[in-house]
């Protein structure tokens, strides 16, 4: 068990690693979501299963977390909480439907959309970063493996480069408060941790 453990540290450890070679793509997306801040536009975020929950783990640092004094508050949307509007469109429509049905209701001039998707070819996500990059909405990609086709759509993509989905999902956290950290430092925070 001692060997399990060690091994699933240290390929975390590797993962990680990997991550500083993409320094600059998470300083883009940090400037991407202030101005998105700044200008009052919202930001949509969505992914499935353990992306899911990354998805309103990073909506809520950013509705919460990454408030600064004197500075503009975030309009954050978790595109995946919202249980009976998915399954309404997964139900009525299909299960491809559930986050663009709902960015046909919301998305305006100036969002941003964020899709989380450690595969890359999560379609229900595809199909609305589709939709926001048609109607020329400005989109970020947190995706594994090989990026798949997300990573090839998206305007702005962090790739994780791992095949490992655990080790994907927990790097993507990490992204996320490698970003709220950064918001935390570009001003005074409201709340200290």
């Amino acid at each position: 068990m001692e060997e399990k453990i060690n091994a699933y540290i240290k390929n975390q450890m590797e993962a990680l690693s990997k991550l500083e070679e993409d320094n600059k793509i998470i300083q883009n997306i940090f400037s991407v979501l202030k101005t998105a801040r700044d200008d009052g536009s919202k930001i949509f975020i969505m992914g499935n299963g353990g992306s899911a929950s990354t998805a309103s783990h990073f909506t809520a640092d950013l509705l919460k977390t990454s408030i600064l004094k004197e500075e503009k508050r975030f309009k954050a949307f978790c595109l995946s909480d919202n249980i009976p509007v998915l399954l309404a469109w997964a139900n009525d429509s299909s299960y491809d439907e559930v986050f663009v049905g709902q960015l046909e209701n919301f998305l305006e001039k100036g969002d941003v959309v964020v899709g989380i998707s450690g595969s890359g070819n999560s379609s229900n996500v595809i199909k609305a970063i589709e939709f926001a990059k048609k109607n020329n909405n400005t989109t970020i990609s947190l995706t594994g493996k090989d990026g798949g086709k997300l990573a090839k759509l998206a305007k702005i993509n962090l790739t994780i480069k791992s095949k490992d989905m655990l080790t994907i999902e927990s790097l993507h956290l990490i992204v996320c408060h490698a970003v709220t950290t950064l918001f935390r430092k570009d001003g005074e925070p409201l709340f200290s941790y």
